[in-house]
């Protein structure tokens, strides 16, 4: 089982996710969140097929499709999150931590 604790930004929430797979495309899902928003997308996004949220269907994937019906931040590194979970679950990646570090110069 693969895990991902994904921190969304300035919102303060928190998702939190497994993913397990036991033929290499099949992706089960548990996601838990204090956003609502992501209460909703884990109520509904519970299985994925991994070469199509990867591979064919790209942003046009569940994954995507799932968050742009519930969620009003396109900003929000939730998607890229479970799709890199995704992604260690089927066995098409390694596990590796992945960042978004922002900051702002004053001039």
């Amino acid at each position: 089982m693969a895990k991902a604790v994904i921190k969304s930004g300035v919102c303060g929430f928190t998702i939190n996710a497994k993913a397990g797979c036991e033929d290499g495309r099949h992706v089960k899902l548990e996601i838990v969140s204090d956003c609502p928003n992501y209460q909703k997308i884990a109520a509904e996004l519970q299985e994925v097929d991994a070469f199509g949220e990867l591979f064919e269907n790209k942003l046009g994937g569940t994954v995507y499709q799932t968050f742009a019906k519930y969620s009003p931040h396109p900003s929000c590194p939730g998607p890229s999150g479970l799709l890199k979970l995704i992604e260690v679950a089927a066995g098409l990646a390694l596990p590796q931590t992945a960042s978004i570090e922002i900051s702002k110069e004053n001039s």
